[in-house]
């Protein structure tokens, strides 16, 4: 029976733990929280998963929530009139051919960590350090790092060419709320673009406390939207995320006339810089160990991609393993397995990085062309399930102004 050690649990790291277990592989996760730490913690992301990472889960019998957790059916995009206060410049809308879920994470990992332990995977407690690493290779056939954090994420050296960014893009922050006045015709991400300011997205979820929604801040470090520093309790968040709303977007503040935290940790505040890493970490003894999820690709989550990437990471990891039978994993073997899963995820994010820039004109164009023609929406938010469809039609101008050539001509 081959032995694995995955550092960190999370969606990544439980859920390949669990593929693993259910193919009669011997399984330790090492992480530094139990299950009731997490459910009675703060929040640590958004998680909003679309069609194709829920069903890299439902192939495992990992999906225990989609029948009382809240969908999301479509994708709004809206831009808010630069000279008609409380008027918009940009305004489409349009359902997801697969429904979309956000399950907080203090809701989905217990479950999951109870589920591992259940198949027979040791779980083991403690912040693993360099040492712990160590024992870890000498004992087993794989070391899996999934967590990015302290010693053990800095083992993983920051890939330049696949980074171009070097410092966080963006101030983020998460307002958990219950109250909120649904959407009109279907729930839907409603992602707002404010030029110079930021981004606001906001989705239906299911957290500890029962069905609520998750709202998004992403502010352009200096501007108006990086003013999280300051906040130093609960009250001051949610006062703080309504009057962003309130002074850009009259629309989503008027659905927010209600809402109240839905919890005293339904927060979170903080920024990082978008990082892409070389996968195959060196231990002080010459043992190597294989980065996974977050540990070497960290987005921004203006796409709201993290979740799903982890997931579908999760996906091509356990495939390699298992096809990989009984031979040594060695370094040209790891390279080789995040190679497998760049060649998805580096369109993920060459995206996400795009977003975070300016919009040049042609992306203007392309975002305005949907108001009028659905095919086109239709198609930017059903590529949120996998965005090599923006490929090459969203990342070049040549190419978008063929594509609108042919939707206009079709």
């Amino acid at each position: 029976m081959r032995k694995i050690t995955i550092i960190g649990g999370g969606q990544s790291g439980f859920q390949l733990a669990i593929g693993l277990l259910q193919q009669g592989y011997q399984v330790r996760v090492v992480q530094n929280r139990d299950a009731q730490d997490m459910a009675t913690g703060k929040v640590l992301s958004s998680q909003c998963m679309f069609g194709d990472a829920i069903e890299a889960e439902r192939a495992l019998g990992l999906d225990f929530w989609t029948d009382h957790c809240p969908p999301v059916e479509g994708i709004s995009f809206t831009v808010p009139h630069p000279e008609q206060p409380g008027a918009k410049a940009v305004d489409w809308a349009s359902r997801l051919d697969r429904n979309a879920y956000s399950v907080d994470q203090r809701v989905k990992i217990p479950r999951w960590m109870a589920e591992f332990e259940k198949l027979g995977g040791r779980l083991v407690l403690k912040e693993a350090g360099i040492a712990d690493m160590e024992m870890y290779a000498r004992e087993d056939d794989l070391v899996i790092v999934a967590s990015g954090k302290g010693d053990v994420g800095k083992m993983f050296e920051r890939d330049a060419s696949k980074s171009p960014y070097d410092r966080p893009q963006r101030a983020l922050a998460l307002t958990y709320v219950k109250g909120m006045a649904p959407r009109p015709e279907y729930s839907a991400v409603n992602f707002n673009l404010i030029p110079g300011v930021g981004e606001y997205f906001v989705f239906p979820a299911l957290t500890t406390t029962g069905p609520c929604d998750i709202m998004v801040f992403e502010g352009v470090p200096g501007g108006p939207m990086d003013c999280w520093a300051d906040v130093k309790s609960p009250e001051q968040h949610l006062e703080t995320s309504k009057r962003i709303l309130n002074t850009f977007l009259p629309w989503e503040a008027e659905r927010c006339q209600d809402v109240s935290l839905t919890d005293d940790n339904g927060f979170l505040a903080g920024r990082f810089p978008p990082t892409v890493r070389k996968p195959v970490g060196t231990l002080p003894s010459g043992a190597r160990v294989l980065g996974l999820g977050d540990a070497v690709c960290l987005n921004d989550p203006i796409t709201g991609q993290g979740s799903n990437n982890a997931a579908k990471a999760a996906r091509v990891y356990l495939k390699r393993i298992l096809d990989h039978g009984d031979r040594p994993f060695d370094a040209a073997w790891m390279q080789g397995t995040f190679d497998a899963y760049w060649d998805y995820a580096q369109w993920v994010v060459n995206w996400t990085n795009m977003m975070l820039a300016p919009p040049p004109p042609f992306i203007l164009e392309i975002m305005g062309t949907a108001c009028v023609e659905p095919r086109l929406a239709h198609r930017i938010a059903n590529a949120f399930d996998d965005p090599r469809d923006f490929f090459p039609w969203f990342a070049d101008p040549d190419a978008a102004s063929a594509y609108l050539s042919e939707l206009k001509a079709a």
